[in-house]
């Protein structure tokens, strides 16, 4: 009794073979998907996440200033009694 047919080895290699391919046309595929998505988020001149939140937490520290400014100059006003400065806002 034969225990190694070579037939057997044969289509063994072939189909190693034909898997081997097959996972060199994926990678290939899945590279060539990715670079094609690259390139059309960068033709959309999209904001990445992380300046996305330096760009909030700068606008966050405008804001809080600018509210003290107001609270401030409130202050001032109230301190010299309103007078003409109360008058000329809006």
């Amino acid at each position: 009794m034969q225990t190694r047919n070579p037939i057997m080895d044969d289509i063994s290699r072939m189909m190693q073979g034909a898997a081997g391919m097959a996972q060199a046309a994926n990678d290939e595929a899945k590279a060539l998907f990715r670079s094609g998505a690259e390139r059309v988020i960068a033709d959309m001149d999209l904001v990445k996440r992380e300046e996305l939140e330096a760009m909030k937490t700068l606008a966050r520290s405008a804001l809080e200033k600018a509210e003290a400014l107001e609270r401030r100059v409130a202050d001032l006003e109230a301190k010299l009694g309103g007078g003409e400065l109360a008058d000329r806002r809006p």
